[in-house]
Order: C-alpha cells, then sequence, then structure tokens
C-alpha cells in the first residue's frame, strides 16, 4: 500500500505544483490523524489541496464556508420533525464526512468554531443529548487568511491547538506558474485517479502507530519541549504538542518508507507543529522560534 500512497503524493504534486514538501506533511498529518491548518492569501490554492486530498484517498469530501452568521447546527445537524411518522429524525450536517473542509474558519463567530472541538479532539458530537461518532477516519482541513484581512479574527490558543500542523502554501515558483497557466481550470482535478480505499487508509494509519521511536529519539524530542518551557518569551509546548511531534515523525518516517523514526523526522516536522503553539499570533510563512529551539537544542544521536 505505500506504492499507492507514494502514487497519491504524485497526484496531488501534479494538482498542486512546486509544493511537494507541503504536499507530503498534508499526508503526514492525515497519517498521524491529526488535523490541518492552511494559513495563506485567497487564491493560493488551499481548498484545490483538500480537494484533490480526498479524491486522491477515496474520501467523502464536505465543504463548509465559515460567515460570521453560521450556526453550530448548521455544521453539526439538526433533528427535523417527521409529520407522517411523528417522530424527530436526525438530518446529519458537514461534519459527518471523511474529509471537512473548515474555509475561512477565522471568519466565524467564536460558537461556531467551538463547535468543531468536540469533533476534532474526540472524533463525534453530541447533539441535543446524543452522542453520535463521526465516520473514520476524520480530517478536518481548515483555511484561515491572514488576520490584517477585513472581518478575520483570531483563532483562540485552545482551538490552535486542536490543529496538528499548520502550513502556507505560499507562491509558486515561476516555471510552476508558467505549467498552471497552460493546464485547464478544471483538469487536474477532473483527471485524479482514486488509489486508495477507505478501508487501505485506515490501515496505513495504523501503521503508522507501530513506527518505533528509540528512547534516545523520544529524550532529544522532550528536551525541545522542554527548551520552550524555560523560555519567558513565548507559550510552552504542552504534553499534547509532545504526542503530536511524535506522532507526526512516525507517519514522515513512514512515508520515506521506514519503520523507525530519526532525529532528521523530528526535525521536519517540528516547526510546522511548534510555531503556531509557541506564538499564536505569528505568520504561517515564519518559522523563527521553532528553528531558534531546533539550533539551541543540542542533539546527541
Amino acid at each position: 500500500m505505500l506504492i499507492q500512497l507514494h502514487k497519491v503524493e504524485q497526484n496531488l504534486n501534479q494538482v498542486i505544483l512546486g509544493k511537494p514538501q507541503q504536499i507530503r506533511l498534508a499526508l503526514c498529518c492525515l497519517l498521524a490523524q491529526g488535523h490541518l491548518l492552511l494559513e495563506d492569501l485567497p487564491g493560493m490554492g488551499k481548498t484545490t489541496l483538500a480537494h484533490a486530498l480526498a479524491n486522491s484517498l477515496g474520501l467523502s469530501y464536505r465543504r463548509v464556508q465559515f460567515t460570521s452568521d453560521l450556526l453550530p447546527a448548521d455544521l453539526t445537524g439538526i433533528n427535523i420533525y417527521d409529520a407522517r411518522s411523528h417522530e424527530f429524525k436526525f438530518q446529519p450536517g458537514p461534519v459527518f464526512s471523511q474529509v471537512l473542509l473548515a474555509d475561512e474558519i477565522n471568519r466565524a463567530s467564536p460558537k461556531t468554531q467551538s463547535a468543531l472541538l468536540e469533533a476534532m479532539e474526540e472524533k463525534q458530537v453530541s447533539i441535543d443529548g446524543v452522542t453520535r461518532p463521526l465516520p473514520q477516519p476524520f480530517f478536518v482541513i481548515a483555511t484561515q487568511n491572514p488576520l490584517f484581512h477585513a472581518g478575520t479574527s483570531a483563532l483562540p490558543e485552545s482551538q490552535l491547538d486542536r490543529f496538528m500542523f499548520r502550513l502556507s502554501l505560499g507562491f509558486p515558483d515561476r516555471a510552476s506558474e508558467h505549467q498552471l497557466l497552460k493546464q485547464e481550470s478544471t483538469a487536474p482535478l477532473t483527471k485524479l485517479v482514486e488509489q486508495l480505499t477507505v478501508d487501505q487508509v485506515r490501515t496505513l494509519q495504523q501503521q503508522v502507530t507501530q513506527v518505533t521511536a528509540a528512547d534516545a529519539l523520544i529524550d532529544y524530542l522532550l528536551s525541545l519541549v522542554a527548551a520552550s518551557r524555560q523560555r519567558t518569551d513565548l507559550h510552552p509546548l504542552s504534553p499534547r504538542a509532545s504526542k503530536a511531534i511524535l506522532r507526526a515523525a512516525k507517519a514522515y518516517a513512514f512515508i520515506n518508507n521506514r519503520s523507525y523514526v530519526s532525529a532528521d523526522d523530528i526535525q521536519q516536522v517540528f516547526p510546522y507543529i511548534a510555531e503556531h503553539r509557541l506564538n499564536p499570533s505569528s505568520d504561517a510563512r515564519q518559522l523563527v522560534l521553532s528553528q531558534q529551539l531546533l539550533q539551541q537544542t543540542p542533539c546527541l544521536i
């Protein structure tokens, strides 16, 4: 199945041109059973990446445009009274999908944003006192515009912490943008071929958990986390962040066809997991604090 996974990666590279590292990290986030926050200017391919990822993996996909008047029930679903059966029937919302694109999440009200928290953390939602499990796998890709855009508000730290990765696609290089302009607008997505089934994706996620990490690697990870807790100019990394770094490093090793974690795996994923936790108001394109921690923490492996 690893061969099919690499074909998925090739598919995505045909749609999102010139961004192989961001695509690999997005796949890494899915395999590690995390959630992804994409922060960038409008028109950079955030929505296209989410759609292409769902198509290539054979997962159900729904998109929700977050606006200031979006209600929690618009996301989770609602009980509707059926006059013929004289009972309430549940109408599931878009959160009951395997890939949920929460577009421009920082334009919604805090109440609606918080409706995602239980779903993202517990993989379930509670509606009218009834707890309903979400389909597996469940992967949230949220997009947000930079905070200087009109009508946006910063996500609270508690919600930022629910996202394993924060990525920025950034502008394509000249050659990639030239190729993009020569393509038909809808051609890349319509030509995508499903490479994996839902059951195979679940199996891959389970195999990632079996990747091993030596005690020395875990000690290195803990040294990075401890370094964040000794500084007063940033937010310290929590145990949830530690677990996210290890799970992501295992997924990164797995994608690179290894059954063990290396120091390089931790160093590759660390900035994209740590930066938005260290400084919630930071720009996704700048990884200053996380890079400082990597440079200041010796790796003795």
